[in-house]
């Protein structure tokens, strides 16, 4: 190759990596946008903004994130999985089925590794709360005009995928819309207002409208999270009161709230007398039996993919089509039936390092620990991370807001070198 003809390539490389990462960055916007309406729209655009974003990244930059515990956590817990479709007593077919709830892990570092150069995260977030009040506006719409030949997807006011994907979605928001009015409370007081009925009108739709159970839980804990972040220990106290206060005037003011906690005691009275096929007796019954799988193989599990064939292989012909699962409800149960305590470690490993990858005050960080906390919470009683919308939401929240920790982090650290 001729020197004019290198100097050529190396001019179109300079230029064409620029490009690649603003479209990298633009395709990672779109994907948070399209995470409250389309599963299909958000696979594709992943998928193009994997082939964006790959020749964009330098092997060091990856690998200071893959050797970091955010980054690298992910990873091994997708390696323990891979390992163990060798022990497997399942199909091969079950065996990759059951590997594929843990690729998406491995787009942690890789979004940590992007966003920590990229100044575009905030746009990604920021689109992420239009779209999902624009989600809320349609919601709201169709319970309020009861006219409408079509009130939505599933019930009325779900618009798009389904209830609990919804109230996942509003109480993150909710809440990130409180620690952006806090920060906004002296500075400009009118938008801090707007934000805060803003917040309200979002959690107005989880009590009123359509929630999951498991939300209210969700609730709660960050409402603690919250006076715990603004003002310690004596903040935390206050919003457990101050929420107490809330649940109260909600639960009389709401009879969609007490007839959903209604059926859920409801259908705790039918297991306690035989009646297993409701939600919540399914539920406990598919705790049960994951309990008895664990103690099975309780130090490496029984292998990627197996959850099915030993939900299979417990079931009676009376009880086979109830009974027979894929999801045991419970994240820890579900890697703990395949990867016993090892992959539990792991697991609650990865968590605790991505909270602690949120325990500054920044409102970045703030964001974080939401999408952390929900899912550490809601894990108790769904196998979220397993999920499409729940899973992606979790790698996406934790990867953009974790790039814009780790970006602040390192200009303070440059700042103080200077100095």
């Amino acid at each position: 190759m001729s020197e004019r003809s290198l100097e050529r390539a190396v001019v179109k490389e300079t230029v064409r990596a620029p490009r690649l990462g603003q479209i990298a960055d633009g395709l990672a916007a779109a994907v948070a946008v399209s995470l409250p309406w389309s599963t299909s729209a958000t696979a594709v655009l992943i998928v193009l903004w994997l082939i964006a974003l790959v020749p964009t990244l330098d092997v060091g930059s990856v690998r200071r994130e893959l050797f970091s515990a955010a980054g690298g956590l992910p990873v091994l817990l997708w390696v323990l999985a891979a390992v163990g479709m060798l022990w497997a007593d399942a199909s091969w077919s079950e065996r990759v089925a059951g590997l594929s709830g843990f690729h998406k892990l491995l787009c942690i570092p890789l979004l940590l590794a992007q966003f920590r150069r990229s100044t575009q995260a905030r746009w990604a977030i920021i689109g992420f709360l239009a779209s999902s009040v624009a989600l809320l506006v349609v919601s709201w719409a169709l319970v309020l005009t009861p006219d409408l030949t079509w009130r939505g997807k599933v019930s009325p006011g779900v618009p798009v995928k389904n209830y609990i994907m919804q109230s996942a979605i509003f109480v993150i928001c909710a809440f990130g819309l409180l620690g952006q009015a806090v920060e906004l409370w002296h500075r400009r007081p009118l938008l801090f207002l707007v934000l805060v009925l803003l917040a309200a009108v979002f959690i107005a739709n989880i009590f009123y409208v359509e929630t999951a159970r498991t939300t209210l839980v969700v609730a709660a804990v960050m409402l603690v999270l919250f006076g715990l972040r603004q003002f310690g220990w004596k903040g935390a106290l206050g919003a457990a009161l101050i929420g107490a206060m809330l649940a109260g005037a909600v639960w009389t003011s709401s009879p969609y709230l007490r007839q959903r906690v209604s059926v859920a005691v409801k259908e705790l009275q039918m297991y306690d007398v035989g009646d297993v096929d409701n939600p919540t007796g399914l539920r406990l019954e598919y705790w049960k039996k994951s309990l008895v799988f664990i103690a099975e193989a309780p130090v490496i599990g029984h292998g990627t993919g197996t959850i099915p064939v030993l939900f299979r292989r417990n079931a009676t012909a009376e009880t086979a089509p109830a009974l027979i699962t894929t999801n045991p409800h419970s994240q820890v149960l579900a890697v703990a039936i395949e990867l016993g305590f090892i992959g539990v470690a792991a697991l609650l490993a990865m968590w605790l390092a991505h909270l602690a990858l949120f325990r500054d005050k920044t409102l970045a960080a703030w964001f974080g620990l939401l999408v952390v906390t929900y899912n550490v919470v809601s894990s108790l009683f769904n196998s979220h991370l397993f999920d499409f919308s729940q899973g992606w939401l979790y790698v996406f929240g934790v990867g953009l807001a974790g790039g814009m920790v780790l970006r602040a982090a390192d200009g303070a650290a440059k700042a103080e070198e200077k100095t």
